[in-house]
């Protein structure tokens, strides 16, 4: 299967966030903390260019803090700015605003000694869809501006927030790139539930998952489904997990249908505990 999509109204934004660049003083790229590279659009390198940027590393309450640690140590030698948040919650919000400033405080100070009084801070946020972008500006701006929702592709239109007096958000719809080159990144956006479930098939996403699983959090995958040891197939694993969970149909037969979409929607609400699905070294 072949993990593909890019609705046209990203192409536009695309277009009108290029042109609304010479505007912005920061730019705040927002990342799912599980997945912080296969959640980046390497196009965003491009367009943002030479702005101060902070990667705001999102559901951070839902990764494993350990690798965390190393995502915020792999983009300060980078010389990218990183702040822990959790968009749902608040938790880290507080500190974007203070953190934008410290990123364009140059150019304040510049302002500054021409006798200009400072404005507020421009900020331009990006992200993926489904990485909570409308939700970080409605606790930012402190009340429901952006429309949420727990599906992709809800923003369609960029807007300007106010945030306070200190800082003015634009808002954009969140953008994918047309094709996923590296299909493991595809995955790991299928599985975190950044693409359109209707466009997946959800018994290859549980395979790469299981697989995952099994690499990474072997005790947690036993744990959940209550096995004694792990097949060493994953078509086994998938079985076992099916007869577990009662999945089955007429005569005994797994409902692989039915046993994808529960280790999905387990792995997305953390019954599988907090957990990350890449390290800075499996890029290297």
């Amino acid at each position: 299967m072949t993990i593909q999509w890019f609705p046209g109204h990203m192409a536009k934004a695309r277009r009108e966030i290029t042109e609304k660049l010479k505007m912005i003083d920061v730019v705040f790229e927002l990342v799912d903390a599980r997945i912080p590279l296969a959640s980046r659009n390497p196009m965003i390198d491009e367009i943002v260019s030479s702005k101060p940027r902070l990667v705001l590393l999102n559901k951070a309450d839902m990764a494993d803090p350990a690798i965390t640690a190393e995502w915020e140590r792999y983009f300060r030698e980078k010389g990218i700015a990183t702040l822990q948040i959790d968009s749902q919650s608040g938790k880290g919000v507080g500190s974007i605003a203070s953190k934008a400033r410290e990123l364009v405080k140059d150019k304040i100070d510049k302002m500054i000694q021409k006798g200009m009084k400072p404005r507020a801070v421009r900020a331009l946020i990006l992200g993926i869809p489904n990485v909570g972008k409308s939700t970080l500006i409605n606790r930012l701006a402190k009340k429901n501006i952006a429309k949420t929702g727990d599906r992709p592709g809800i923003t369609k239109k960029q807007q300007w927030i106010k945030v306070g007096k200190e800082l003015e958000l634009l808002d954009t719809p969140g953008i994918l790139w047309p094709k996923f080159e590296d299909q493991i990144i595809g995955l790991r956006l299928a599985a975190t539930g950044a693409i359109k479930d209707e466009l997946l098939d959800f018994q290859e996403i549980a395979v790469y998952v299981l697989k995952f699983l099994k690499e990474r959090y072997p005790e947690r995958l036993k744990e959940r489904y209550k096995l004694e040891s792990i097949p060493e197939d994953v078509i086994e694993l998938f079985d076992e997990i099916g007869k577990k969970r009662g999945f089955l149909q007429g005569g005994g037969w797994v409902d692989y249908d039915k046993t994808a979409e529960i280790i999905l929607r387990e792995l997305r609400s953390e019954k599988l505990g907090r957990l990350t699905l890449e390290k800075p070294d499996d890029y290297e």
